[in-house]
């Protein structure tokens, strides 16, 4: 898996290669309770709620320009990233996709249904600030969940849903810049292994 299929693109197949960072997280109704700013003399109170329902969400960006593809799921395995490989390659249907990610073994599964216009790849191990998706995981989590109480699953996907629908360009940016020059490097020894 680690080899390119450098067939596809160089008959001209496809429109255009496209690199794009991939990672999946969940979201739930345990309330993630952070220190916050309050007048001086009062104590902040924060509702909390300790219920085990979660759903998650697969994204992918494209740290060039931005475009990008999410997916609420009911679950994090095998089946579902299958589903969300289907989805961005039809999103992106004339590009060939070289997706990084994450060494998670649902990512590397024998039943793992790959588009033929996707290509995986993965950043090494214990090393999710390459991973730009992390970053767009964190920013949510802290600007739209943090002392958050939601009282069904359904607000959860709610304010899941509007906080991807929220997502600006520049922020993707500001993720990518302060690890962009480790994940070109990274970049240039994975493509130099692999073509050499």
């Amino acid at each position: 898996m680690n080899e390119l299929k450098t067939s596809n693109f160089f008959y001209n197949y496809y429109d255009d290669v496209r690199l794009m960072f991939w990672d999946e997280s969940i979201f739930g109704r345990i309330t993630n309770i952070k220190s916050c700013w309050c007048p001086l003399g009062v104590r902040p109170t924060v509702s909390s709620l300790k219920i085990r329902e979660f759903i998650y969400a697969y994204g992918a960006i494209d740290p060039i320009n931005g475009d990008s593809s999410f997916i609420v799921a009911g679950g994090c395995n095998t089946e579902w990233t299958s589903v969300f490989l289907e989805t961005l390659s039809k999103r992106f249907p004339n590009d060939y996709l070289l997706l990084c990610g994450d060494n998670a073994s649902w990512h590397k599964s024998k039943s793992l249904i790959i588009p033929d216009n996707v290509e995986l790849f993965f950043i090494p191990a214990a090393t999710p600030e390459m991973n730009p998706t992390e970053q767009i995981w964190e920013h949510i989590k802290e600007n739209d969940f943090d002392n958050t109480f939601f009282n069904t699953l359904n607000k959860v996907v709610d304010q899941l849903c509007c906080s991807i629908n929220n997502l600006e360009i520049e922020s993707f940016n500001l993720t990518i810049e302060a690890y962009y020059d480790r994940i070109c490097l990274w970049l240039i020894v994975m493509i130099l292994r692999n073509w050499c």
